[in-house]
């Protein structure tokens, strides 16, 4: 998944999951036979349930490159999941959660762009993949997942999930042994819209 001369932006939110994967990464290239850099880049969506503003510290103490976007994600995303213009049968496709991870990650891909990182890593697991296949067919009738290594559309940028085969419980194992300073998911989903996630 990582190649000589490869710059990875981890996307970082604060979780089990990016937290043991930042861990995993940095150990992995400093013994690497090729040479390749790893920068973290968190994004706040402003909500007062979820601060990931600690991390800003946490990445600083440990002389990581780090990229802090703070942006009204949560409320344009359910500005948006309100607009008449999505009602019937488009926004029984679109939930809150897909929506707002595509947005988020927009974001990561700009990140990427500006900073002049070429991947972009994230910390999806055997159980996210697993999730993402049962309600992709369940509620859109589609047999698909993500991808754990593939080039966006534009041909710029690869995004890479190097936990794909690890499973939930093996992080939460990690993180709780290694103390990480885990923020615990507060996500700010407004209860009347959809939230499945089967469009992630």
């Amino acid at each position: 998944m990582i190649k000589e001369g490869d710059r990875v932006l981890l996307g970082v939110s604060g979780g089990k999951e990016s937290l043991t994967l930042f861990h995993t990464l940095e150990g992995i290239r400093k013994s690497s036979p090729v040479h390749w850099e790893l920068g973290c880049c968190t994004v706040d969506p402003q909500t007062p349930a979820f601060d990931p503003s600690p991390l800003k510290q946490y990445f600083e103490s440990l002389g990581v490159p780090f990229f802090y976007e703070s942006q009204a994600i949560i409320d344009r995303a359910s500005t948006a999941m309100t607009n008449p213009q999505l009602q019937g049968r488009a926004a029984k496709k679109i939930s809150i959660c897909s929506f707002c991870s595509r947005m988020k990650r927009g974001v990561l891909y700009n990140c990427c762009r500006r900073e002049g990182y070429n991947v972009l890593a994230l910390g999806h697991h055997l159980d996210d993949f697993a999730e993402s296949f049962v309600m992709s067919a369940f509620m859109n009738g589609s047999n698909q997942t993500m991808k754990a290594n593939y080039t966006i559309d534009e041909g710029d940028l690869r995004v890479i999930r190097p936990l794909a085969l690890c499973r939930e419980r093996a992080m939460r194992e990690y993180a709780d042994m290694s103390e990480l300073p885990v923020i615990e998911d507060n996500c700010p989903r407004h209860a009347s819209l959809p939230l499945n996630r089967g469009n992630t």
